[in-house]
């Protein structure tokens, strides 16, 4: 059994739940790309992966994780995959996946590629169902990160084999999002995405900056803290040097410097730093 999830986060969750469960024992495998932002069009194509690449290149400049997309090779998973299965007839792929458009849009990209082994992916998505937290709460989560590992085992009573119908119509819908090939994939509910464009949450984003100069990693975490939807600080960083080209926010520092020490004001703001984050 190889389980599949798309958030590095998601990993220890379920290998502490596996500890509680031999029966799901085997391999955690993470889909480490975010295909809910950035360019899709020919992207199971050599020119359309370059593109892509390209992109990533470009968001994660003067960030922390400008070394790691060396390793992020979502292609090499999929083939080192599919030679699991075609090797060993009884090996299964389970596709963990939450409420969210980072999940559902790994989901596609994934299974897009693997309608000849149909009846051998399962898939558990937990959409819109509650879990017990910490304090015996219902809630519902939109990570697997965010559950106990001992609901998992609750959880693993809805795996499924992807249908053969879904696996006809799911990479249609895909290849829609793909041609479409906005910036961002926003999740309406069930496994329906939809295409927007790359600058849609920057009003959002503007919003939570405050009127006091901030050092960029606290600005940062006040933006992530209250973002309704989830987006990574790369994302973040990368729509934030979109609004200074715009002229609506300022940048104080040297981005070769990286991220520790550069600034973020409001044009003709204040430049006394505040460090503490709003509540």
């Amino acid at each position: 059994m190889i389980h599949l999830v798309f958030n590095t986060a998601d990993i220890a969750a379920l290998e502490a739940a596996i500890e509680l469960d031999e029966t799901l024992s085997g391999k955690v495998i993470e889909i480490k790309d975010d295909y809910a932002v950035g360019p899709l069009q020919d992207i199971y194509e050599t020119e359309g992966y370059q593109a892509r690449r390209d992109w990533w290149l470009k968001v994660l400049e003067a960030s922390p994780y400008v070394d790691q997309l060396d390793i992020v090779d979502d292609k090499l998973t999929v083939h080192q995959l599919s030679n699991a299965l075609t090797h060993d007839e009884n090996e299964v792929i389970w596709i963990w996946m939450g409420q969210n458009a980072h999940d559902v849009s790994g989901y596609y990209w994934f299974m897009s590629q693997f309608k000849e082994y149909q009846g051998r992916i399962q898939v558990l998505y937990l959409n819109n169902l509650p879990f017990l937290n910490e304090k015996g709460q219902l809630f519902y989560p939109t990570y697997l990160s965010q559950i106990q590992p001992k609901e998992f085992l609750k959880a693993k009573k809805l795996a499924r084999p992807i249908t053969l119908s879904e696996f006809e119509l799911d990479p249609d819908e895909w290849k829609k999002l793909c041609v479409e090939n906005e910036g961002v994939r926003f999740l309406e509910g069930g496994k329906k995405l939809v295409s927007l464009n790359i600058g849609c949450y920057d009003k959002e984003i503007l919003s939570l900056l405050t009127k006091n100069a901030q050092k960029l990693p606290s600005a940062l975490s006040n933006i992530m803290g209250k973002l309704k939807v989830k987006l990574g600080d790369a994302f973040i960083v990368y729509r934030l040097k979109a609004l200074a080209d715009e002229g609506k926010i300022v940048f104080v520092g040297d981005w070769a410097k990286g991220w520790k020490d550069m600034v973020v004001q409001m044009p003709g703001g204040s430049t006394t730093i505040v460090e503490t984050v709003e509540a």
